[in-house]
């Protein structure tokens, strides 16, 4: 069989060897930096068997649109390559919020050894070292199942923009939406559609995913101030965790908790989970109270919730607000919009703004609004995160800097 395999950049290459292993010939094209121009050249030209492009792409895109052979996702590709060798119980989760707080949050509470492959790393379980760190894209959980399987021992891989549909359960954590594949494309009807296979699939409200194999989340869970309480298949379970007050980590650990019971697991370790580092974890510097939201899913919402959050815990309404995203982060899929920090900006009022990457040029309607706002601006998160605990005197300070973490 002759595959051709669009983008090596984001997994394009691990698929290929992959496929060249199962004894395929392989075509590997790089269709956005341009680094196979002879492959990039030559491919409309050539006949294939099977086109493997990622649902990002464009499909108008003068490679892929010339093809006449089937064209799969990568995810799709990485299912087919994945067969039926895998980890058990293996879970896939994605969505544009709460991926690694779920993924993290299911993995304190899995019994044995297991593999936990999310944004932040992939960590060998119980033991919690780091194996590797490498992007959520399909083709790396490939290695990360391996893996697993050789322990032997549960996966829970955190993906993007969908699942492959392997394993015992799929979750999909947010109804959030956006455009993919130069517009052309929703991101949660391709996560919905690549949830297709999941033998069940458990969803966060708001998801429009319908089926005998779907469970919505409000149908089995509900929650009251810190208590938790999941009801499914005749059994009912109480969690209590002061997280449950943080909307960041209120769906997460709802969907870590009936994700357990669906996988006839006690989900009461829950009750002692505690903030992860980047989202909403607590600490202290110069007596002034720093909340930690850097990650790769920060938005103006989850600010907002940081900064009630900081406010609370200093009991003081002055608050230092380090925003931004880092320049180049080629790990972050859906930026975080100059309009959008202004909105958050806007939003939470701070004392004073540090900004972290590249602020609006001058001229712009942007610059104009955030004239006399910015005290600082800073290339990277540890750069403003210590110029900020220079320029604040009391009360509290806020990252939230989109970034991979």
């Amino acid at each position: 069989m002759h595959i051709l395999v669009l983008d090596t950049i984001h997994g394009g290459k691990e698929i290929s060897a992959a496929y060249s292993a199962a004894g395929c010939s392989v075509d590997a094209v790089d269709v956005y930096h341009g680094t196979t121009p002879d492959e990039l050249r030559e491919a409309p030209e050539r006949h294939y068997d099977l086109v493997v492009a990622p649902v990002h792409l464009d499909p108008d895109h003068p490679v892929l649109a010339r093809q006449k052979a089937p064209v799969i996702t990568h995810h799709e590709a990485v299912r087919r390559l994945l067969g039926e060798h895998l980890p058990h119980p293996m879970i896939e989760i994605t969505g544009a919020q709460g991926k690694t707080t779920t993924a993290h949050a299911l993995a304190s509470i899995l019994p044995n050894k297991g593999v936990l492959h999310t944004s932040s790393g992939t960590y060998a379980y119980p033991s919690g070292d780091l194996l590797w760190k490498k992007s959520i894209t399909p083709a790396s959980e490939i290695a990360a199942a391996w893996y697993a399987s050789r322990m032997p021992g549960w996966l829970i891989a955190e993906i993007s923009l969908g699942v492959t549909g392997t394993g015992d359960l799929a979750i999909i954590t947010s109804p959030d939406d956006y455009t993919v594949a130069r517009g052309k494309k929703s991101a949660i009807r391709e996560k919905i559609a690549s949830a297709s296979h999941a033998r069940c699939v458990l969803v966060a409200d708001g998801v429009p995913c319908h089926g005998e194999n779907v469970v919505h989340l409000g149908d089995i869970v509900r929650c009251n101030g810190v208590q938790c309480t999941i009801e499914i298949e005749g059994k009912t379970c109480v969690l209590t965790n002061p997280l449950f007050l943080l909307p960041p980590y209120r769906t997460p650990l709802m969907l870590a908790a009936a994700a357990a019971m669906i996988l006839h697991i006690d989900p009461a370790p829950l009750n002692h989970f505690t903030a992860l580092p980047g989202r909403m974890s607590l600490e202290c510097a110069k007596d002034l109270i720093i909340v930690d939201n850097s990650n790769s899913g920060t938005n103006a919402v989850t600010t907002l919730c940081a900064a009630r959050y900081a406010r609370y815990c200093a009991k003081a309404s002055e608050l230092t607000l380090v925003i931004g995203q880092v320049e180049g982060d080629g790990a972050v899929c859906e930026g975080f919009s100059h309009d959008q920090i202004l909105s958050a900006i806007n939003q939470v009022r701070p004392t004073r703004v540090v900004w972290v990457g590249r602020p609006p040029g001058l001229g712009t309607g942007q610059s104009g609004v955030l004239k006399g706002t910015i005290d600082a601006t800073c290339t990277t998160l540890d750069e403003g995160k210590k110029t900020a605990i220079r320029l604040t005197g009391k009360g509290s300070i806020v990252l939230s800097v989109k970034t991979w973490r």
